[in-house]
């Protein structure tokens, strides 16, 4: 894989040849670098890859054209959004799929976080042919990766995390689910996130140009490790975490990345996934902790696994009445009617086993007990 080889391909995919700001370059290069030099992909998995990153390309074309094309987008702003920025595997996503479903709110759906452009307009946002397209590669990605069903709620119309558009600016942690790239992760961790902040800005003023309403919800939980830089780009943002016992989520991540990267790779490595998570997670809380101790604890929002588990559209009120808002009837029951419809009791939970990973459940709970003390995390059953 060559980064001009990926360079040509979109622009050839195009027609056009403008990727606005350089930024991204930098991010390009130290991926694709260690995808060549660590991932250890199949012949099946070096062509889904390389697909993937000139997707990412040919995004980031087509939304510079726009704005070239519409200028006046720039004038769009982005106001107090509210940002979901959990560890994964806390409930975290069924909060995004629940906040969603209010009609005031605005979120950023799978269809068109995966293709920007033309951008979403009001009249057509719930038959755009995109909504048909992506729910086609969702229902083939699960063929392709029969593990990953049923780990996460999926739909074409449903909420997206940010890593998918900070990718346009190769910042980003999405590359991280499906290759080994402990050198890009490196790098990605250690980088200035601003320009990838300053890009995901440039999208979302593009999505709610012609698509209100345009108070936002917006998640990630990679969005910890980069807070301060988000904090830079939207300093009037607020934020919601979810919390539960680490050493149940470490397995379940690693188990995740593993469902994601089997099929892509020659030699899996589940001992790497174990260490890989824990060293992420760990340095993504100490950053998000040393934030709100900084002087943000009055912009974060906190709810239990176990209390989203029992009640969550209790939970959801209280949120509103932190945010100084009204959850309205018609998104109240939007919201059960979901929690009723997805619930995971009625499929079964999954279990995972930390030694598949090269885990200990009390080595994992003694390393982030500066995370469950300050936040009263009781443990799960295991």
């Amino acid at each position: 894989m060559r980064v001009g080889d990926l360079i040509d391909a979109a622009c050839s995919r195009t027609g056009l040849d403008d990727f606005g700001v350089d930024t991204w370059r930098e991010g390009l290069e130290v991926l694709v670098r260690s995808t060549n030099d660590e991932a250890r992909l199949s012949e099946m998995g070096d062509g889904v890859v390389a697909d993937q990153y000139v997707g990412y390309l040919v995004n980031r074309l087509q939304i510079e054209d726009w704005y070239r094309r519409h200028p006046e987008i720039d004038e769009q702003e982005i106001v107090a959004p509210l940002f979901g920025l959990s560890l994964p595997r806390t409930g975290s996503t069924a909060l995004s799929f629940l906040l969603a479903l209010d009609p005031a709110r605005r979120s950023l759906r799978t269809w068109e976080a995966q293709q920007p452009c033309p951008p979403p307009e009001t009249a057509t946002e719930h038959t755009d042919p995109r909504i048909a397209a992506t729910q086609a590669g969702i229902d083939m990605q699960h063929e392709l990766f029969p593990d990953f069903v049923g780990l996460l709620p999926a739909s074409a119309t449903g909420p997206q995390e940010c890593l998918l558009i900070l990718a346009f600016d190769f910042r980003s942690q999405v590359f991280d689910g499906s290759a080994r790239i402990p050198t890009y992760t490196e790098w990605m961790l250690a980088c200035d996130m601003e320009p990838a902040y300053r890009y995901h800005q440039r999208v979302l003023k593009l999505l709610q140009w012609r698509c209100p309403p345009t108070r936002w919800w917006l998640k990630t939980p990679s969005h910890m490790h980069s807070i301060t830089a988000l904090d830079r780009v939207y300093p009037d943002a607020r934020f919601v975490m979810t919390h539960r016992d680490v050493a149940s989520v470490i397995p379940s991540v690693a188990a995740l990345m593993s469902s994601l990267s089997r099929t892509l790779t020659d030699d899996p490595d589940p001992d790497y996934l174990g260490r890989h998570n824990s060293d992420v997670w760990d340095l993504a809380l100490h950053r998000t902790i040393a934030f709100r101790d900084a002087g943000a604890e009055d912009r974060f929002f906190d709810i239990g696994f176990t209390d989203m588990q029992k009640d969550p559209i209790a939970a959801v009120r209280r949120l509103y009445t932190w945010l100084g808002e009204d959850l309205g009837a018609e998104a109240e029951t939007r919201m059960a009617q979901w929690w009723d419809a997805n619930s995971r009791e009625r499929h079964g939970a999954h279990t995972y086993r930390p030694e598949d990973y090269g885990l200990d459940l009390e080595e994992i709970r003694r390393r982030f007990d500066f995370y469950t003390a300050r936040f009263d995390v009781p443990p799960d059953r295991h």
